[in-house]
């Protein structure tokens, strides 16, 4: 029985759109746990966190990294203490990434969602959105999902997030 959902997809490309739907689609109660949730919840003053440049490219540090670890096992040890959970997360390492959260997750049932969407769609999404360094969205498009391996793919910029959240719903077990 699947027990963590993980969308992994650019800024803007939809994924907590996706989220929210798959929590009104799925039978049983799902929590959505995203990078942003781990990013507001740091404190600004953290040395070696988090750098979000004037381009959109975003920096991580290792204080980052070891606060990151810790949420991540946390995450994990709520999924074994029996609530399912989606993770919301941009793989801005790519494969390194994943196998970060393989580890954290390992012997649970995960299904791996790439959230795909095209660079230009993603950046008016970001430009509406207002609250994103203006080009995050069209760098990371393409960055996050290299060597990353996937049990389904959806694409936002042809189809609606309830469109993709029924379709992540239907690969459930």
């Amino acid at each position: 029985m699947t027990t963590v959902i993980v969308l992994n997809g650019g800024s803007s490309s939809g994924k907590s759109g996706i989220a929210r739907c798959l929590q009104a689609v799925l039978p049983d109660p799902w929590l959505t746990l995203g990078v942003d949730t781990l990013i507001d919840a740091m404190p600004s003053t953290v040395d070696d966190g988090i750098d979000f440049a004037a381009d959109g490219a975003v920096n991580v540090g290792s204080s980052f990294r070891r606060l990151e670890d810790a949420w991540m096992a946390g995450v994990a040890a709520m999924v074994r203490a029996g609530a399912r959970v989606i993770i919301d997360d941009a793989f801005l390492g790519g494969a390194a990434s994943q196998q970060r959260w393989r580890d954290a997750l390992d012997g649970l049932e995960v299904l791996w969602v790439g959230v795909r969407c095209d660079g230009a769609v993603a950046a008016g999404r970001e430009m509406a959105r207002g609250d994103r360094v203006t080009g995050m969205a069209e760098t990371q498009a393409e960055i996050v999902h290299r060597g990353v391996v996937y049990d389904l793919e959806v694409d936002t910029g042809v189809n609606e997030a309830l469109v993709c959240a029924r379709e992540i719903a239907a690969q459930v077990g």
